[in-house]
């Protein structure tokens, strides 16, 4: 199991860190759909749209200015690999630390673990002939 959690671990950083430098900059579906009627237009250093579209009335979200927006370290070129790469490990601490926490929980308390119930099942051997433990 631990081989597999590396390699998917390895696995999932490279796609993170290489295969995100691949991706399209062209606006996706949904951007595209919104922006239909309108035209960018750019006036002294900045864009803004003219027409009649969904877009020209929308604003930045409230994580624009993080450290991550827009799929790039903030303040370093070409980093759009380093953004995934971070955001892959956050996403594997954080469901590695929760698995962990749920997996050592059961409802009486004890730990959760097949291998002893597997060692309790062979100490008390088998039952009786023709009767139920």
């Amino acid at each position: 199991m631990r081989t597999f959690l590396v390699a998917f671990g390895v696995v999932a950083l490279l796609v993170a860190g290489i295969v995100s430098y691949l991706a399209s900059s062209s606006p996706d579906g949904l951007d595209s759909a919104t922006l239909q009627g309108c035209q960018t237009v750019e006036t002294n250093g900045t864009e803004h749209l003219v027409g009649n579209c969904i877009a020209q009335h929308a604003t930045d979200h409230a994580m624009a200015s993080s450290p991550l927006a827009d799929y790039s370290v903030h303040g370093i070129g070409l980093s759009t690999g380093l953004a995934g790469i971070i955001g892959v490990l956050v996403v594997l601490a954080i469901a590695g630390l929760a698995f962990r926490l749920l997996g050592r929980r059961h409802p009486g308390g004890e730990a959760h673990n097949g291998a002893a119930r597997a060692d309790a099942a062979v100490a008390t051997g088998p039952g009786p002939v023709g009767r139920e433990r």
